[in-house]
């Protein structure tokens, strides 16, 4: 095999783990999450903005990954190169915060797709939400043990990639014939003008959440020379391209539901029973890959540091991954089934890591490590973006903590939602 098309292999392998998260099965609640709270003009304005600035952000920390003539292949290491021990400290506290709160977000994902199907063959109310997120995390802990590490994933991210187009497709054709059927809707946003204004500052939180995973340079390590360069490819594709899926999704399931449209637009949509069936295991599965992607670095700092080695299938090695990767699992499902509510999930992972770290530090440390090279005009901008998503990311997490208290008092613990 040539080192052209085995360059052209790894990059393509690159851009799947992008796409796949801006268009993992996260994209089947933002018509319910981001287009409801925001309403048409708010939704798609928001939208495309976010889409420009995530791709803004991100090159800045692609543009870092070589800086001060090394490799910088976890964030937490970028962050620490740059402003010392206690900051590396700091960014892997919020990058661990993102992906718990990321992965917390796939398992309740994965039980309501699992729940959606009982409910298509077993309406009985036997089984709660709560019971399907067990199940998920159950499946999410085996998976967990069988991969070792994030490039043990291979034949597997292109089965994701084939899961997201079939509940893509079927949530667009579905959703698009029930709009087509049902031509009159509501597109007002709900609520009193106290409420709209929390929803709406929780949605902007949705809105940086849905391209943004706070991994990047885990990501940008298993790029090949000319790395930059490479990365810069992979991003434009991500933020082209990569997209339009999450858009078509997006819109087609806000125009066709308007604002009753549900947090997991699956549940909105009418149609074939086996189609539906197809899609929401299509969902599950897709859950629990993605999942197993964004808790990867956790996985590997665990391995790191009690000094795992040798082969993956050793005993003494898959009974740690059985205990540690297990726990974690354990916990992060725990939480997941006692409040269950994905949109607010969002709301709140956006607000305290999202926001933090890829927009408040991405600018400061392109900053910090240009200052010679920047002109006054390029620092200003720098400093404003700092102070602006700063103040963005503190609304945000005041609003998503009052959604999760909202909804805290009208649902029990452990709700069916």
């Amino acid at each position: 095999m040539s080192n052209s098309l085995r360059l052209l292999i790894r990059l393509a392998a690159v851009s799947f783990v992008l796409t796949t998260g801006i268009n993992s099965a996260y994209v089947l609640g933002y018509s319910g999450t981001v287009m409801v709270p925001l309403g048409w003009i708010g939704g798609v304005i928001g939208l495309l903005l976010a889409t420009g600035i995530s791709l803004y952000a991100n090159s800045l920390v692609a543009k870092l990954h070589e800086f001060g003539g090394k490799r910088h292949i976890r964030y937490r290491d970028l962050a620490g190169f740059i402003y010392g021990k206690k900051m590396y400290r700091v960014t892997w506290g919020l990058q661990y915060v993102n992906l718990f709160m990321i992965n917390c977000g796939f398992i309740i994902l994965a039980g309501s797709a699992l729940k959606a199907v009982y409910v298509l063959f077993r309406d009985d109310s036997l089984m709660k939400l709560p019971h399907f997120i067990a199940i998920a995390g159950v499946v999410c802990a085996l998976f967990a043990i069988g991969i070792p590490h994030l490039s043990a994933l291979g034949i597997w991210l292109g089965v994701s990639t084939i899961l997201s187009i079939v509940y893509i497709v079927v949530a667009i054709v579905l959703s698009a014939k029930d709009g087509v059927n049902k031509p009159e809707r509501d597109y007002t946003i709900q609520g009193s003008s106290i409420n709209k204004l929390f929803t709406i500052t929780g949605a902007a939180a949705n809105l940086v959440f849905a391209f943004n995973t706070g991994m990047l340079p885990e990501i940008q390590a298993t790029v090949k020379q000319p790395v930059v360069k490479n990365m810069m490819k992979a991003l434009y594709f991500q933020f082209t391209v990569g997209v339009l899926p999450m858009y078509a999704v997006t819109f087609i399931g806000y125009w066709a539901y308007g604002s009753s449209t549900s947090t997991y637009l699956l549940n909105s949509v009418s149609g074939p029973v086996w189609v539906k069936a197809l899609a929401n295991i299509c969902a599950f599965l897709q859950s629990v890959i993605s999942l197993h992607i964004f808790a990867s670095p956790t996985y590997e700092y665990m391995d790191t540091k009690y000094g795992v080695k040798g082969s993956p299938l050793a005993l003494k090695n898959l009974l740690f991954r059985t205990v540690a990767r297990g726990s974690y699992l354990a916990v992060s499902t725990l939480l997941s089934a006692l409040l269950p509510f994905l949109g607010d999930f969002m709301s709140l992972t956006g607000a305290i890591s999202t926001f933090p770290l890829t927009f408040i530090l991405a600018n400061h440390m392109y900053l910090v490590a240009m200052n010679d090279k920047l002109s006054l005009v390029q620092k200003l901008w720098h400093w404003l973006n700092v102070c602006v998503f700063g103040l963005m990311s503190l609304a945000a997490a005041i609003a998503a903590v009052r959604l999760i208290s909202v909804d805290s008092k009208n649902f029990h613990v452990f709700a069916d939602v």
